[in-house]
């Protein structure tokens, strides 16, 4: 597959340099705060860790950024591994980073419920939500409070105010329940919309929300069976909390980029493309293959004309494609009527709804393309029939030339042959021979005048197109009924000549192939169009390409504007419709 230029606007461009900006500066802050801690401790090492899921927190939440810009939750996820950070800078020996360690101890539990409750858009969908986080949030800042201000001995001593033990210890218990409570509700929450999704949703939603609510819930009670009932060394402990920490945000973008939820960023993209002023240099089936992943993607066109699906080479849509399992079919709708349709590996691709969507967006630019194939589509078939009109005018000059040449120039030299004879002819013979020589010219003459009418009737010149008609139906070997209204007044010839000659071979084809016993030939003047009607009760089962008769009479109808049509069911006869313009 050819691949094209990624168009970006300029508000995509701006993004990445904010995201780089982001990075940078994330990891600028990692790296400092890892120099900050007393690593040479026996818990340097897993002191080092937070910072390094800080890390994966910002690397997971920029990933999900760059390919969905729409969507909060990459934003969400960077704002989610500060908080995490904030709980470790605790671990420093700066005193500004000890007080924000101090009152920010716990909010990596409320992001992360954020985090739950905001999936898959980024944004909170309901008011139950939005105070689930907003209580998280004050239960995490409000009742840390008597840890550190209550505390002489606690998180950050220069901000205590007194020495009440006790009291810090109810309010830390408060704290417990209370957000346990609320996670209880989460949980009923997030089982109340795993209920209401759809089948694909739901495979991606349920290991997603099982793993942020066992993380955020039952992780703190899991430490205590590792430590009370398995003897696991606090390090160790410590380690694989801190391995399950890291893994909510590569949990929540894998959720979000393979989830079958709609993949804004490349969609916006194809959307820019599609704006680009030289989109009509590159194809529009090779934006859509590389916007969605699948190479063997391929876009149909509907052709009213012959009311089928076409490429954008002309080639009609493969039979069976729509009952293949293994591939999928999405319709192309632009104003409620079907314009063409996408062609996809269901295997690679499985979301209809990601394709849908992708649809609905190159929906305009489809339209055109269809637009596009239906004229190339004209014009391969005027140059065919052009082919075949320039043929059949070749085959007639080639067939008059040898008429002439085989048959009238041989006749005329043995009539002068003839002629020189009688001159020196005994005289008893030359009136037997003179009158046989009259007649064999009266042979040519007649020879002559059959050439003639084969050219130009003279019927059709002498007493118009009506009479002319009349006389083929007249000559019919079978019943033949002729109704006519045209006066032949204001007639151009060539409507005259093609509408007599398109008569003439459908009366010729209904004596020789439609084995019918009645015909009924219809003549129509109506706004300043000609039509023509041959309607037989024969076997049908005609076609226009059956043979050459009517095939290069209809390039001579299309070629001055009009149109030629055939309906003949087998067993029901065949009617030939002619229209073309009197000018």
């Amino acid at each position: 597959m050819s691949e094209i230029p990624r168009v970006q606007p300029a508000l995509a461009r701006s993004l990445n340099h904010a995201l780089l900006i982001v990075a940078l500066f994330s990891a600028l802050l990692m790296i400092t705060v890892i120099g900050l801690m007393p690593l040479d401790g026996p818990a340097g090492l897993l002191l080092a860790v937070l910072p390094i899921i800080f890390g994966i927190y910002v690397v997971a939440g920029l990933i999900a950024w760059l390919r969905r810009p729409s969507n909060g939750m990459g934003p969400l996820i960077v704002v989610a591994g500060f908080m995490v950070l904030i709980g470790g800078i605790a671990n420093t020996e700066v005193p500004v980073l000890l007080a924000i360690g101090a009152i920010g101890a716990t909010l990596a539990l409320p992001a992360t419920v954020h985090l739950l409750l905001a999936f898959p858009t980024g944004r909170l969908p309901d008011r139950l939500s939005r105070a689930l986080v907003i209580a998280l949030y004050t239960t995490s800042l409000v009742l840390q409070m008597p840890e550190y201000l209550l505390d002489p001995a606690g998180s950050y001593p220069p901000f205590a105010i007194a020495d009440a033990p006790g009291l810090v210890a109810i309010m830390g218990t408060v704290q417990t329940v209370v957000a346990t409570g609320i996670m209880l509700v989460v949980a009923a929450v997030l089982w109340g919309r795993l209920r209401r999704a759809d089948a694909v949703h739901r495979r991606v939603l349920i290991p997603l929300f099982s793993y942020g609510i066992i993380t955020v819930l039952f992780l703190p009670l899991i430490a205590i069976a590792l430590d009370r009932l398995f003897h696991v060394e606090p390090a160790v402990r410590g380690l694989l909390q801190f391995a399950a920490v890291a893994g909510i945000p590569i949990a929540f973008t894998l959720g979000l980029l393979r989830g079958g939820f709609a993949r804004t960023g490349e969609l916006e993209e194809l959307g820019t493309w599609l704006g680009a002023a030289d989109t009509s240099r590159q194809p529009l089936v090779v934006a859509l293959a590389r916007t969605l992943g699948d190479p063997s993607l391929r876009l149909y066109f509907w052709a009213e004309d012959r009311g089928m699906l076409l490429d954008a080479e002309g080639r009609a849509a493969p039979d069976g494609t729509r009952t293949d399992p293994r591939r999928g079919w999405q319709e192309i709708t632009l104003e409620g009527r079907a314009i063409g349709a996408i062609e996809y590996d269901a295997a690679l691709l499985t979301d209809p709804e990601l394709v849908h969507t992708a649809g609905r967006i190159v929906a305009i630019a489809v339209e055109r393309e269809r637009l596009t194939v239906d004229l190339r589509a004209s014009r391969r078939a005027l140059l065919r029939s052009r082919e075949r009109i320039v043929q059949a005018a070749d085959l007639e000059r080639r067939r008059i030339a040898r008429d002439l040449h085989d048959g009238l120039q041989v006749q005329l030299v043995l009539l002068a042959l003839e002629a020189q004879q009688i001159a020196s002819a005994p005289a008893p013979t030359v009136a037997e021979r003179a009158t046989r020589l009259r007649v064999d010219i009266d042979a040519a003459a007649t020879e002559v005048r059959t050439l003639v009418r084969d050219l130009v009737p003279a019927a059709l010149v002498e007493r118009g197109l009506s009479a002319a008609a009349e006389d083929l139906a007249d000559r019919m070997p079978i019943s033949t009924t002729f109704e006519s209204n045209v006066s032949d007044a204001g007639l151009g010839d060539l409507a005259e000549a093609t509408i007599y000659f398109v008569l003439a071979e459908a009366l010729a084809n209904v004596v020789k192939h439609a084995r019918a016993s009645s015909v009924r030939v219809r003549l129509v003047l109506e706004d300043g169009r000609l039509r023509l009607g041959v309607e037989d009760d024969g076997r049908g089962g005609a076609s226009m390409d059956a043979g050459t008769g009517l095939r290069g009479l209809a390039d001579r109808v299309e070629a001055i504007g009009g149109t030629i049509s055939i309906s003949s069911a087998p067993g029901r006869g065949t009617t030939v419709w002619t229209e073309v313009p009197c000018e």
